[in-house]
């Protein structure tokens, strides 16, 4: 098992040895996009022959009706299934053998999901352990694990437009002993099947939107600039940031303008397609230690942190590429020297992130000033850290966290 310590390392040699040799692309055997498109639910399990599905999703969608979208689904089709709730916003190392034990006794052939990143990622988790169980401990999954076996063919739905944790060979799990966001990465965790349904999107709240839309764009823009980058990811981030950019503020500021709901689903899993092959940078870095501590809301630390790091990566080989970044958030670049194309990129997505009221300070979502050195110190040890483009330490992580408190 890798140590932590060696996380940024390993990524920056496997970051290297991709780039030098080849350029490889995952994603889903089988993907549907359009409203109402979860009704294919029953298609592909009877075209898989899957007999009993083990349904993953948490409180808050059974309250207010989302899931009942998908066992209507199911009921219809006279398919029998396993209910497990137990997911927290920030899922645990205890939720994933929780429901390890539970898909055992349920006697499921497959997994639903259905939530944001945190249903999802709990279902990875679980569909992984199943079919690994020399992983039953659920540490040795952090890093990049060499499991065997692929996961439980898993179906994902989310409910948000974000994290694309539907189209991603990621996961992020809570240590709670170690106060820890442990960033698990495993091609053999992708689910076999994504269905983006945006109607199950529409009952999302404005900061939630909000939230899960930036996170979106800061999938596109880290990845855009990470190191293992080439033309398909780049093709990929570059459609994912201009269909953020033009329907992000529409979404938030009417959920039910269904063309907006709609172009933000889509972007949010083309973003998807593209970090989840070459990789993310420090804003991921940053965002997960304010998970551990502090259970922030990952859509929201990334979006806070994302300007920021973006300046700091500024002085690095990405700066030319801010001018396409600042082109397509709407910014007329013509004649703009680099300098300019850095400074109008970083204020584009700046003036998008105040447009939807999202936080500008560490200090505004509870984060201790006395804490920063710890969160450095964590940030620096995530994985997403040998994605970034300028080479970081402590000191430098450290300085970002306070200019951002």
């Amino acid at each position: 098992m890798l140590h932590a310590c060696n996380f940024p390392i390993f990524a920056a040699k496997l970051i290297l040895l991709t780039k030098k040799y080849m350029n490889r692309i995952i994603l889903n055997e089988t993907s549907y996009f359009g409203a109402g498109c979860r009704s294919v639910i029953a298609v592909e399990a009877a075209r898989r022959g899957f007999k009993k599905a083990f349904f993953v999703t948490d409180k808050d969608l059974i309250k207010f009706g989302v899931a009942a979208e998908i066992t209507k689904v199911l009921e219809s089709a006279n398919i029998p299934y396993e209910l497990y709730s137990d997911v927290k916003a920030n899922p645990t190392i205890a939720n994933v053998q929780n429901g390890v034990a539970a898909f055992k006794e349920s006697g499921a052939d497959f997994i639903i999901a259905l939530g944001g990143g945190s249903s999802i990622d709990t279902a990875k988790g679980i569909g992984i352990v199943v079919n690994n169980p020399e992983f039953a401990d659920i540490k040795s999954l952090e890093g990049v694990a060499d499991t065997k076996n692929k996961a439980v063919p898993t179906f994902a739905l989310p409910t948000t437009a974000g994290t694309a944790a539907e189209v991603t060979i990621n996961y992020v799990i809570i240590d709670e002993d170690a106060k820890k966001k442990m960033v698990c990465v495993d091609p053999n965790d992708i689910p076999s099947v994504a269905i983006v349904d945006p109607e199950l999107m529409y009952s999302m709240p404005k900061g939630l939107t909000a939230a899960t839309g930036m996170d979106a764009l800061t999938h596109a823009i880290e990845s855009y600039i990470t190191p293992g980058a080439w033309a398909m990811s780049d093709m990929f981030e570059i459609k994912a940031i201009e269909m953020i950019a033009q329907n992000l503020k529409a979404a938030v500021d009417n959920g039910k303008d269904t063309v907006a709901r709609e172009a933000m689903s889509q972007a949010q899993y083309i973003a998807g397609m593209g970090f989840s092959n070459v990789g993310l940078g420090i804003v991921h870095s940053m965002a997960h230690p304010l998970g551990a501590f502090y259970d922030t809301p990952h859509g929201v630390a990334n979006a806070l942190l994302l300007p920021y790091v973006m300046e700091y990566n500024a002085e690095s080989p990405a700066a030319p590429k801010y001018k396409d970044i600042a082109k397509a958030m709407g910014v007329n670049v013509d004649g703009m020297t680099c300098e300019e194309g850095v400074k109008a990129a970083v204020e584009a997505v700046k003036a998008l992130s105040i447009s939807i009221n999202i936080p500008q300070k560490l200090n505004e979502i509870g984060v201790k000033e006395e804490d920063i050195p710890a969160l450095a110190v964590a940030a620096f040890n995530d994985v997403c850290t040998g994605g970034n483009p300028r080479p970081t330490s402590i000191e430098d992580i450290e300085k970002i966290y306070r200019k951002a408190f």
